[in-house]
């Protein structure tokens, strides 16, 4: 698969998610195969602000190629100035476009998946994403559309090749949907029959390297996207890369083995936030979707994902019976969140021309992480 100038292989695309895919998240991943690994979502607004958290976030490992920025905005002008700083600065090599969120505080500002509604606000921002990269590729992630009254991939699509997009990827839900439900093949299928001119990538209930296999098959996309099957088990890109390479297998660690990863994770983690407290703190989250199947008692899951230092959760991984074997279907099901939602916040009046491009007061967040 090749986007822009990059050459992907295997097909894979780590999905950006807020909150997980930071510095050693990608790390632990990319260690266990190949494809292209996208950063947490990075705002517009913060980056032309230059706000310092927001930039702290914008880090990549040595060897990390190419590097892979995911960035949100509403506004033409302020997107458009944003890219031109990651060209300018060197920043990333690859920038991706949120359409997709779906999360309230994003929507009811008309951003994410309730943008594309607007069809020429939407050709108004990749116009100025485009034109301000440079020779840096510019993608996007979408979603179905808004509910299934107002479905908008098509259209959007369509608009992202005439003004110049590498390639796109469809989740294949709408925002009403949330994470709810199945993921729409068949919606995947279509947009890379209306698309045939640059390459489309699959994304939604992709939990092992079959999955991605099926996917691929039923919609005859170029690649997949891989976001909640991965948290807390990086080694699916060790499936991801065998079943693509024609090695099929499954990567099933004890354990034990899980224990290693999870005591790496955390220790990435410290150094990526230069503070011990922070960097458990942040690994808390990761801690169920690691035992995920495994038998573990209340207590101790209480406690590992409580921690709050390396030596105490050194401790505590040390009391997880290693020898466990990997529990197959259990911890291979869906993880993450399953919740859907019955309606979608969007700014007053969002519904009534699609063809306005007018931006919404106060529609670019000034902080980065979804």
């Amino acid at each position: 698969m090749k986007i822009g100038t990059f050459e992907v292989w295997p097909p894979v695309v780590l999905a950006p998610m807020a909150g997980v895919t930071n510095t050693p998240f990608r790390t632990l991943c990319r260690e266990q195969g190949g494809g292209l690994f996208v950063s947490e979502m990075i705002t517009s607004r913060a980056l032309v602000e230059r706000n310092p958290k927001t930039m702290a976030m914008i880090r990549f490992g040595e060897a990390e190629t190419p590097r892979s920025l995911q960035l949100y905005g509403v506004d033409p002008e302020t997107v458009g100035n944003a890219v031109r700083i990651v060209a300018e600065d060197g920043l990333a090599d690859h920038v991706d476009l949120n359409f997709g969120c779906p999360v309230p505080k994003v929507t009811r500002r008309g951003g994410g998946a309730a943008l594309p509604y607007k069809r020429e606000l939407l050709r108004s921002v990749l116009r100025a994403a485009v034109t301000n990269a440079g020779t840096l590729p510019v993608t996007m992630k979408m979603r179905k559309g808004i509910d299934d009254d107002h479905l908008t991939y098509l259209a959007a699509g369509r608009i992202a090749v005439e003004e110049g997009l590498s390639a796109i990827t469809l989740h294949g839900r709408t925002a009403a949907q949330n994470y709810g439900g199945s993921a729409d093949w068949d919606a995947i299928a279509r947009l890379k029959e209306a698309v045939p001119e640059i390459p489309v990538l699959g994304n939604g209930d992709i939990w092992t390297a079959g999955d991605a296999v099926r996917m691929m098959t039923h919609t005859g996309c170029d690649g997949v996207v891989i976001g909640r099957g991965c948290l807390g088990r990086p080694w699916l890109f060790r499936d991801l890369d065998g079943v693509f390479s024609g090695a099929p297998g499954s990567a099933v660690p004890t354990l034990g083995e899980v224990a290693t990863m999870m005591r790496r994770h955390a220790g990435l983690l410290v150094e990526y936030f230069g503070r011990e407290a922070q960097g458990l703190l942040d690994f808390r989250k990761h801690v169920g979707w690691y035992l995920k199947g495994f038998t573990v008692g209340a207590g101790l899951r209480r406690d590992l994902a409580t921690v709050s230092t390396l030596a105490e959760l050194g401790d505590h991984l040390s009391r997880l019976p290693a020898g466990q074997p990997w529990p197959g279907l259990a911890a291979d099901a869906p993880r993450g969140t399953s919740a859907g939602r019955t309606r979608v916040h969007l700014p007053d009046g969002w519904l009534d021309d699609p063809a306005d491009r007018a931006v919404p007061v106060d529609a670019e967040l000034d902080i980065s992480g979804g």
